[in-house]
């Protein structure tokens, strides 16, 4: 089959509809693709307001750890975990801990002077660098090789109206933060294409039905069946969307699917519908670079299907000795544990398209906070818990570091694609280099 210099070129040739673009992104027997080699991802996931140390960290180093009850929902998948304590933020300069802890967290750079008040005596702006996850998308867009549609997705779950530093972690610059979509119907129109109205949205399929069957003549078995599954992901979304009453999607608070509003006691759906969208998009190469933000820094969900009805950042200013409080936020970090290990679980569950294995062997998920303890505000030992194989870091251990700086990991992720920076944010934080993992 004649080769095309992209995508756009091939159904123009075929006299196809441009909305096809999505469905045939990943499909390698069409002559166009010019992926080779191993597809690595990265996932961020970010939950705010610290750990309760004494049961989310294991006491053991090495293979032969046992995960405490925060992390339990991850066992299944323990041979593909790597657990990381003494990880610091070093960074100080201006804004409070939990603001420092969500703006430096994956940039490694300082805040700017700003007029932001926070808990402290000294206001902040925005961040002074990009974050790695914008570093590494940059990285990869730059080689036709691994260039994606979009580069990065920015996934959030229930994040609020407001924009400043405690509600962004990704930055495509300094001064320059990035909103994630927490409105599934607003991400998948970002997927597919801007749809107005329900109207719109429920006719993709329809409307695409004679150009997908053209496409599909041309395919091997493999990619007509990757065209097949995409077709059925796309069409229960759009069943989803149907079920609702209100025909606006393009709104900052619509309602969701089946009825289900944007608001608090629903977050365990919209956490799902998030999470089956990421990995959709990974399944198609819309990209290889996500980051999923749940709330945000002081973020006060209020966990109802838990049984807590006390804001989350409220329960984790209580002191130690207040052994319900612990026991709720042991609860709380335990249901985001359970979000982490329903991702890890999809892409396992989900074969790598044209190649060996699943989405899961090439995807590294680094699940994160900007804070190591709520109730201190430390900004020692953050939580930096890492799962999958796509960078090719020995799994399966506990690791208890001797008080590294987090912008050396934060160097060990690009160095795991192959790029190999010399230092990431504040270069006065990078010495002895980016942690070896393998």
């Amino acid at each position: 089959m004649a080769r095309f210099k992209n995508r756009r070129e091939f159904l123009r040739k075929l006299g196809l509809s441009a909305a096809a673009i999505p469905f045939v992104s990943n499909a390698t027997s069409l002559g166009f693709a010019n992926k080779v080699g191993r597809m690595q991802r990265l996932v961020i996931v970010f939950t705010p307001n610290g750990v309760v140390p004494d049961t989310f960290w294991p006491d053991e180093e090495g293979t032969d750890f046992k995960f405490k009850e925060s992390l339990s929902p991850l066992e299944p998948y323990k041979d593909r975990t790597l657990v990381l304590h003494g990880v610091h933020d070093r960074l100080r300069g201006d804004g409070d801990s939990h603001m420092r802890g969500m703006g430096c967290l994956l940039t490694g750079s300082e805040l700017f002077p700003g007029n932001i008040q926070g808990g402290g005596n000294t206001p902040a702006g925005w961040s002074s660098g990009l974050s790695i996850d914008q570093e590494i998308k940059n990285f990869l867009q730059a080689n036709e090789a691994t260039r994606t549609r979009f580069g990065s997705l920015e996934f959030g779950v229930l994040i609020p109206e407001r924009a400043d530093t405690w509600t962004r972690m990704v930055y495509a610059g300094p001064n320059r933060p990035i909103a994630p979509i927490d409105d599934p119907y607003q991400m998948f129109s970002k997927l597919y294409g801007e749809m107005k109205d329900r109207e719109n949205v429920t006719s993709i399929l329809d409307d695409l039905q004679a150009d997908l069957q053209q496409i599909r003549g041309q395919m091997n078995a493999e990619d007509k069946r990757l065209l097949d599954q995409h077709a059925t992901f796309v069409r229960e979304f759009e069943k989803s969307l149907q079920a609702t009453g209100d025909n606006q999607l393009a709104h900052a608070e619509p309602e969701l699917d089946s009825g289900v509003e944007h608001k608090q006691e629903n977050m365990p759906t919209l956490s799902r519908m998030q999470i089956e969208l990421m990995v959709n998009a990974f399944q198609n190469d819309f990209s290889r670079v996500a980051t999923l933000q749940y709330t945000n820094s002081v973020g006060q969900a209020k966990m109802s299907w838990l049984g807590i009805e006390e804001g989350h950042h409220t329960i984790s200013h209580e002191p130690d000795d207040n052994t319900e409080a612990g026991e709720q936020l042991t609860q709380i970090n335990k249901w985001f544990c359970e979000q982490l290990a329903l991702l890890v679980k999809k892409l396992d569950e989900t074969p790598e398209p044209g190649g060996p294995g699943s989405l899961l062997d090439n995807t590294l998920i680094v699940w994160t906070n900007e804070l190591g303890k709520g109730n201190s505000h430390t900004l020692d030992n953050i939580p930096f818990v890492l799962v999958g194989g796509g960078l090719d870091f020995a799994m399966g251990r506990s690791v208890r570091f001797d008080k590294v700086n987090h912008n050396r990991l934060l160097m060990s992720l690009a160095h795991g694609f192959g790029h190999h920076i010399e230092t990431f944010g504040n270069p006065d934080y990078c010495g002895g280099g980016a942690i070896s993992l393998s």
